[in-house]
């Protein structure tokens, strides 16, 4: 099947199948899902709702693969040179899984094609990896020698969620193909038609069948599935705390390893010495790219006081100025959220903000103009005069929204900071080249940009602290949490051995 068979058109619905062994097929219930652009609230597409024996079916077809002479068995020059191949399969295809995912998670087109020119290095980033990994020989006393070897864990369970679905997927497809995982992927059923895109590019591109293949359905259900099932060897998983809290307690009784990146409230403190109308432009990008769906949302703007006043102002008249449409059109710069759902719960926050007193300075509400788009819009949002007991301080908001605080001196500003139940990631606007590295280490998180917002790079390490999540993705980090250690120490004295033999043994060594 051609890429081009996997993006519906306006007079079309497509029906998907699961993906198992390269091959779509029906799921066993029947059930369809049904898949909206939300920007719009049209079905584009249907999807199979997994039930727990489809979810059995592609573990065991990625378990096959796994200790497969094919893939299993496959030399690791061989299989960086496969993993390379789909970096390239990959960018062949970029323009058309571009405008398929803004279709399916409305994001424009602008921010997506941005996001996805940079998949491709994940891949050739962990091939390299690969091809350079070494095991240790472990110096120790006596006559012995000592040695480490690494095996694949096997199978991956891997659980995406709506607001990047191909970004966060690659993240973790990277290091599974390199390593000589297989997995099985549970896509958001909001944004499922990337996953299955990419899952047929890569089958043509000569990824062998089970090594990739793809569930979907709802997380209570299908999700479970995935993450309680005993043949697992390890979960990945983004989503909302509550979402990881679950799945991690269900994949824990098995023992599978994890990696959760969960949620996140940012703070991005802004110092005096800092320009103030770059400060703006960062604080803008940081709080509304992606409408503001991201884990590391610029959430919580925590601005000194001399210029606190100015800051609020022209934050205000910045989010006032952005354009909001159709993704798809070239001049647009916000999207919807991904759901009716979620434009309630944005909207929710704009009362409570209110409710708690704080002073509304931008949005708070569905544009004007789009009100009959029959899309799930909402006005980027910022909220001044917000202190630490407030919700819309505390809670993720998860849309285009931010709010502004107030503080005196350094340690206020990290107080600030740290007062809160998650530690991802941090922004720090200074040009005080010790302070910036003071405040860095003095945040509670994964994640800190100095100067900087939302940049990434597969080479440095990606996760959070307290309910932000546990493990690290990025990096040889992850590379290296797909493999099991193994010891190996051998005997090499050449002596005879008789504990039992009436010498007295002081050491086993």
């Amino acid at each position: 099947m051609s890429l081009a068979e996997t993006i519906p058109d306006h007079d079309f619905v497509r029906n998907y199948g699961l993906f198992i062994d390269n091959t779509e097929c029906d799921g066993e219930s029947g059930e369809l899902i049904d898949v909206r652009n939300p920007a719009t609230g049209e079905i584009i597409a249907r999807i199979p709702h997994a039930t727990e024996a489809d979810v059995d079916r592609a573990v065991a077809s990625a378990r096959r693969a796994f200790e497969s002479a094919e893939w299993g068995g496959m030399d690791v020059r061989a299989r960086a040179r496969l993993v390379n191949r789909l970096a390239d399969a990959f960018e062949d295809n970029l323009e058309e899984l571009c405008r398929l995912e803004t279709m399916n998670n409305g994001r424009p087109l602008a921010e997506t094609r941005a996001q996805l020119s940079r998949l491709p290095d994940f891949f050739r980033y962990n091939a390299g990896l690969a091809l350079s990994r070494r095991d240790a020989v472990i110096p120790v006393e006596g006559q012995y020698l000592s040695y480490t070897r690494r095996r694949p864990l096997g199978v991956v369970g891997n659980c995406t969620p709506f607001n990047h679905p191909l970004m966060i997927m690659c993240k973790s497809l990277a290091p599974v193909f390199a390593s000589g995982c297989t997995t099985v992927v549970k896509p958001s059923e909001y944004t499922p038609m990337t996953t299955y895109a990419l899952a047929h590019i890569f089958a043509e591109a000569g990824l062998p069948a089970g090594v990739f293949n793809v569930v979907t359905g709802l997380g209570a259900s299908t999700g479970k599935a995935l993450c309680s099932n005993p043949d697992l060897n390890k979960l990945v998983l983004t989503g909302g705390t509550e979402a990881g809290q679950i799945a991690g307690a269900q994949a824990g009784h098995n023992f599978a390893h994890q990696v959760l990146e969960l949620g996140g409230k940012t703070p991005v403190l802004v110092f005096p010495d800092y320009d103030l109308d770059q400060a703006v432009n960062y604080a803008a990008f940081g709080a509304f790219v992606g409408a503001g769906q991201t884990c590391v949302c610029a959430s919580r703007h925590i601005v000194h006081e001399d210029i606190y006043d100015d800051f609020v102002a022209k934050l205000a008249e910045k989010a006032k100025a952005i354009r909001i449409g159709d993704p798809s059109a070239p001049g647009t710069q916000l999207g919807p959220v991904i759901s009716e759902k979620q434009r309630e719960r944005v909207l929710r926050y704009v009362d409570y903000g209110h409710e708690d007193g704080a002073r509304l300075v931008a949005g708070g509400k569905v544009p004007e103009a789009l009100k009959d788009s029959g899309g799930y819009f909402v006005e980027p949002t910022v909220f001044a005069d917000v202190t630490a007991d407030m919700r819309i301080f505390q809670e993720e908001v998860f849309g285009p929204f931010t709010s502004v605080t107030k503080f005196r001196d350094e340690a206020e500003a990290i107080a600030l900071a740290n007062n809160s139940p998650f530690g991802l990631a941090a922004a720090i606007r200074t040009n005080d080249v010790a302070r910036a590295h003071r405040v860095a280490d003095a945040i509670d998180c994964g994640i800190v940009w100095i100067n900087d917002h939302h940049r990434l790079d597969p080479a440095a390490p990606w996760g959070g602290t307290k309910l932000s999540g546990i493990g690290r993705e990025f990096g040889s980090e992850s590379f290296d949490e797909h493999f099991e250690t193994k010891s190996v120490m051998v005997n090499i004295s050449g002596r005879a051995f008789d504990w039992y033999g009436g010498e007295v043994q002081t050491r086993l060594n």
